[in-house]
């Protein structure tokens, strides 16, 4: 007979799609649909990446709580509390576009406090995603969470579409067709993004697992020897400074590409971009992208199942890489004179999704089977995506300002350049455990 104390166990395929798509909404939102917002309402390339960019950092903060949030409640109980957090932060982000005075002498008064908005969104992000994690490592053994890696790079990557596509369409209709102002047009759809958190939030408090409690401190001085220890269990694994190095250099390149590419296709064809507008940009990015990004990230996960990540991991960083040779044509070949037609730049969008999609899940995998294992595996888990997303941080910085010097099409040959030390450091990434090739269940 079943104990009504015990807990209830979840199927994975109710909880784990839905909590990879929260964790990309709200990344997606201050990385790319910001960037997209900002552009829109009048500001440089530049001006976008630089203040962007730099809220990339609460990602890479999180070793800084991680360990924490090991210590008290339950990772559950983080989850949900940011989500709430989130919603109500958008909702701001809202109240203040809608409501804000123009300050001609100093730019627009609103921008101070939606930056401040964006860094606060990003630590409730950056927090969400140490416990998602978590309980993605701790409640799923290594066979499903080989089987299911493919699932959460997709749900990661819907989250992403959804941000990039749905709320972007939503500020471009509410321009187009009801005539709004894009201050009003954007406070709207972060309405809608704040709801879609909402409705997460309550889903979730239904049906995601509770997430192990690593231990709970006496004090604040047993808390801090805990945090000491977790240091040094991360500082003895083997071949750490290889497998350190894979993580930061894998994403090099895309790096680049993250927000600036973005911003190119929806810069003016008289300013050397795409020129698409916020609904064509949204369907693009979303509606046509969502098909291939699916099959691209339960390919990439179907792959690394069947053949064991050792043996596919160069192919995965090629697939990720490869693609960026999209934005080298678009560029190349857009004009003033001779626009892209719509299915020219969708063609090309999508196989650059469909290649990261399919590469990407090489890194997650990677980091939760090589290095996160042990004693304290959500916060090592954290100490690496925190390392990963370092990388972002000074490329996403530089892309606007070397866009606007170099030019788009000289900028896109760049990033190819960029992308050498992924490929490098995937074929000589190190695999101190030993692993066999698991079977799809």
């Amino acid at each position: 007979m079943r104990n009504p104390d015990a807990p209830r166990i979840v199927h994975p395929v109710a909880w784990v799609p839905s909590a990879y798509l929260a964790e990309g909404i709200p990344f997606a939102l201050v990385i790319w649909v910001a960037g997209t917002m900002l552009k829109d309402l009048g500001h440089r390339d530049g001006e976008i990446t630089l203040m962007t960019a730099s809220i990339g950092l609460a990602w890479s903060l999180k070793p800084l709580w991680a360990a924490a949030l090991d210590m008290w409640k339950t990772k559950k109980f983080f989850v949900i509390a940011m989500q709430y957090s989130m919603a109500g932060l958008l909702v701001i982000g809202a109240l203040v576009l809608r409501w804000s005075p123009a300050a001609p002498t100093s730019g627009e008064s609103y921008l101070p406090v939606l930056i401040g908005l964006l860094w606060l969104i990003a630590f409730c992000s950056a927090t969400q995603d140490i416990c998602i994690d978590g309980i993605y490592i701790t409640a799923l053994d290594r066979k499903r969470q080989a089987a299911f890696v493919g699932v959460q790079g997709m749900a990661w990557n819907g989250g992403r579409i959804f941000a990039t596509a749905v709320v972007v369409w939503l500020a471009g209709m509410f321009q187009d067709r009801l005539g709004l102002s894009a201050r009003h047009a954007w406070s709207n759809a972060l309405l809608a993004a704040a709801g879609s958190l909402l409705c997460l939030a309550i889903y979730h408090n239904v049906v995601l697992p509770l997430g192990t409690l690593a231990v709970r401190p006496e004090s604040l001085r047993a808390a801090a020897a805990t945090f000491v220890d977790t240091l040094r269990d991360f500082a003895r694994k083997p071949k750490l400074w290889g497998m350190l190095v894979f993580v930061f250099l894998y994403r090099s390149g895309e790096g680049f590409l993250l927000v600036e590419a973005p911003l190119f296709l929806q810069a003016s064809v008289e300013q050397g971009g795409v020129g698409l507008s916020l609904q064509d940009k949204s369907l693009i990015d979303g509606t046509i992208s969502t098909a291939v990004s699916v099959l691209g990230g339960l390919a990439g996960g179907a792959v690394t199942a069947r053949f064991g990540l050792r043996r596919s991991l160069f192919w995965l960083a090629l697939s990720m890489n490869v693609p960026h040779l999209c934005f080298v044509y678009l560029s190349q070949h857009v004009s003033a004179a001779q626009p892209l037609s719509f299915a020219t730049v969708a063609t090309w969008v999508t196989i650059e999704k469909f290649g990261y999609s399919f590469g990407f899940v090489a890194n997650m995998l990677y980091m939760m089977q090589q290095i996160a294992p042990g004693k304290y595996p959500t916060t090592h888990y954290a100490f690496c995506t925190a390392l990963m997303n370092l990388v972002l941080v000074p490329t996403q910085m530089a892309s606007g300002p070397l866009a606007e010097r170099l030019g788009y099409p000289s900028f896109f040959l760049f990033v190819l350049v960029a992308s050498v030390p992924s490929l490098l450091a995937a074929w000589f990434a190190p695999f101190p455990r030993l692993e066999k090739p698991v079977a799809m269940p």
